[in-house]
């Protein structure tokens, strides 16, 4: 059987692949966008049922389209979103294929471009975009024993709380996923633990302003200084019952039982890391440092924002932070699910090209990667701190695209006799 042609090939119909198609297209260059299941498929499964939107409905959209039905400041719900890229795509008339799965992508030989293999038969082209994102297959250490008589889920499979058996529940993870969802069963009557390490702590908003706003203003997007800043810490930002700042000592005083690291498992008995102090202190330091970087905004360019003093108070430690548990008997705690928030980690074997490191990582500089033709768009950090994240995924793609048509004019280059 001939294989499909079309000069370049996206895997992956979430924010990234749709970017991608609006850019090429806006290029004449012919594409075909891949999706193993719907448009925006992990907003609508593969996360819990209140999840909303990390940023508000005016800042995380493309340019070309806003919210007709959701109010600017408001964070929009799971169901939205992934319509909203629905809509996008029908809007740009990207030539998206849905339930269509790359098995594998492989240099053509003796020839330029190359071959994937997918569940409806070959496709070739001449470029490869890997816009599969960050949140590709579930991570989760193994501490606790899959014999153990507890329950165990990636974050990725919480839906609500009637979901789970009863009893007490550990949430292992610090950042949006893990508060968000030790919040909720929280609210819903559960008694819940809440491990937590290092992490980034910032306002949600100040001083009339959301934090995403602020995260432009002051350059924080780009992260472009001397110093740089921590990698891998967890992202404590919530937009859960209309955006909130993440207060792990508040959240303590609720009710929720705050813990250090998970450490090991033996016997049935949890050990955590005796960090918890030091890292809500470094917490803090985050959040402080937003306030006071965006007050010398506000006075260094005259800008009439409210002050918001109140924002700099720190609640005094709820006692599981000043006498923290150290060890916990799971049965004696009646503790019958663990939820494992703890990331996600990236899943390429489907892409068998030379573009790897020595540690099976994407080797790219802004995403152009060391196989030329080959391409990653909304990785984290890809170009910058908003690469994974809706708008930032748009800008990358459009540097791609741009790459991409300067090679095609390369390869187009007759010399004239």
């Amino acid at each position: 059987m001939t294989a499909e042609k079309t000069d370049t090939l996206i895997v992956g119909g979430g924010q990234a692949g749709i970017a991608m198609s609006e850019h090429l297209t806006d290029m004449g260059i012919p594409h075909l966008v891949l999706e193993r299941n719907r448009i925006a498929e992990r907003w609508r499964s593969e996360r819990w049922d209140s999840l909303v939107a990390n940023g508000p409905a005016w800042h995380d959209r493309f340019p070309g389209l806003e919210f007709d039905d959701v109010a600017p400041e408001t964070f929009p719900p799971k169901e939205r979103m992934a319509q909203y890229f629905e809509d996008y795509a029908k809007m740009i008339k990207a030539p998206v294929r849905t339930n269509v799965e790359v098995k594998s992508v492989q240099r053509c030989a003796g020839r330029p471009g190359f071959i994937a293999k997918t569940s409806q038969g070959e496709i070739e082209a001449q470029r490869v975009v890997a816009a599969t994102g960050p949140f590709q297959v579930p991570a989760f250490p193994n501490i606790v024993p899959e014999e153990s008589s507890i329950t165990q889920i990636h974050s990725s499979n919480y839906k609500n709380p009637d979901q789970l058996a009863e009893g007490a529940v550990l949430v292992v993870g610090g950042g949006a996923s893990g508060s968000q969802i030790a919040e909720e069963l929280m609210r819903a009557g559960r008694k819940v633990y809440l491990s937590i390490g290092e992490h980034y702590r910032p306002p949600r908003s100040y001083r009339d302003r959301d934090y995403v706003w602020w995260l432009g203003v002051l350059g924080k997007w780009d992260e472009i200084k001397t110093q740089a800043k921590k990698k891998h810490v967890a992202f404590a930002v919530s937009g859960y019952d209309g955006g909130k700042t993440i207060d792990f000592r508040n959240m303590g005083h609720q009710g929720v039982t705050v813990l250090g690291i998970t450490q090991s498992y033996k016997d049935g008995v949890l050990s955590f890391a005796n960090d918890l102090a030091e890292n809500i202190k470094e917490g803090d330091i985050a959040y402080l440092d937003v306030l006071r970087e965006a007050d010398a905004y506000v006075e260094r360019n005259g800008i009439d924002l409210p002050p918001e003093p109140e924002a700099w108070d720190i609640q005094p430690d709820p006692s599981c932070v000043t006498d923290p548990i150290l060890e916990l008997d799971l049965k004696e705690a009646q503790v019958g699910t663990i939820i494992w928030a703890t990331g996600f980690k990236f899943d390429f074997s489907w892409l068998d090209v030379d573009a790897f490191d020595d540690k099976g990582m994407p080797f790219h500089k802004r995403g152009i990667s060391a196989e030329t033709g080959v391409y990653f768009l909304g990785l984290p950090e890809l170009t910058n701190r908003a690469s994974s994240f809706i708008y930032g995924s748009w800008y990358d793609a459009k540097y791609i695209a741009t790459h991409i048509g300067v090679q095609r004019n390369y390869v187009a280059y007759q010399k004239e006799k």
